[in-house]
């Protein structure tokens, strides 16, 4: 058992699905977010309210830790300045606190966005070239880049997690880019547990009939999904998709992140069910 965990975005929805499986990895997990709408605490988990683009309030939060594990983000199509400080500053801030107090891993939540101009026709694999749908996907770019120049520079291992869509299945795009909250957590519990990662990509994606992704190259982290979107095609396809096929943006892997203008959010159009674990 690792004696200190760190969670970034705890807050968030999917921090809320791994705070309860990540306090049984570890003797401390140390929850963290620039938003105090935590829930009860576990027996073992402490609450810090931080700000991540503020590197005097990050720092100390992981001292003593031997995993970060950074959901922490704007997870939306934004201005490039509102992402600015949460998204790159504060993976900066991250990667830089790791080093200063000698961290050597770190589980990234990455996004398909990253590569999300490519083609859906395509089968993606871990290490193409950055195709960045946002100001948002650009983010996860650079901080994909920054994660390589800290274990190449300074062995911090990281696992970078291209989640495609982790939420109920509500759209056809779905189908393919589902990634289930119990395959969330194999996915992150795979990371934490390998033996060795050194630097990292592999698709948050569960084990869909309709996948557009490959793993392969990133086998030795051990991430074996069990669930498949499928089990909700009859009930999908029965739907008016009208509006989803007409969006250019369905077209490739990013999805309407890859047809919304440059700072515009397109989150109102993809049906997103936003709700968090009840504790």
């Amino acid at each position: 058992m690792l004696n200190k965990i760190v969670l970034t975005g705890a807050s968030g929805r999917l921090g809320s699905y791994l705070r309860e499986p990540l306090s049984k990895l570890c003797k401390i997990l140390i929850s963290t977010d620039v938003n105090d709408d935590i829930g009860a605490l576990h027996d073992n988990e402490q609450f810090i309210l931080a700000d991540l683009s503020k590197f005097e309030e990050i720092n100390p939060v992981m001292i003593g830790a031997n995993v970060i594990c950074h959901f922490g983000a704007i997870v939306d199509e934004k201005p490039f300045n509102q992402l600015l400080g949460p998204n790159f500053i504060g993976s900066y801030n991250v990667w830089e606190a790791a080093k200063l107090n000698n961290v050597k891993r770190v589980i990234y939540a990455s996004s398909i966005h990253a590569v999300g101009m490519y083609s859906n026709s395509i089968k993606l694999t871990p290490f193409v070239p950055h195709r960045p749908d946002t100001y948002y996907g650009l983010s996860k770019c650079f901080s994909e880049d920054l994660a390589r120049m800290y274990y190449e520079k300074n062995q911090i291992e990281t696992a970078c997690l291209r989640i495609a869509s982790c939420a109920p299945v509500t759209t056809k795009r779905g189908l393919a880019s589902w990634l289930s909250y119990n395959d969330l957590i194999l996915l992150v519990k795979a990371a934490i547990e390998a033996k060795f990662i050194g630097f990292s990509i592999l698709y948050g994606v569960s084990n869909n009939t309709r996948k557009k992704i490959d793993n392969s190259e990133s086998k030795h982290v051990g991430f074996k999904p069990k669930d498949n979107a499928e089990v909700y095609a009859k009930k999908i396809l029965k739907k008016d998709l009208s509006e989803e096929i007409s969006d250019p943006g369905n077209k490739c892997h990013g999805g309407p992140f890859a047809s919304t203008e440059l700072g515009i959010s397109p989150i109102e159009k993809m049906n997103i069910i936003n709700k968090k674990k009840e504790d």
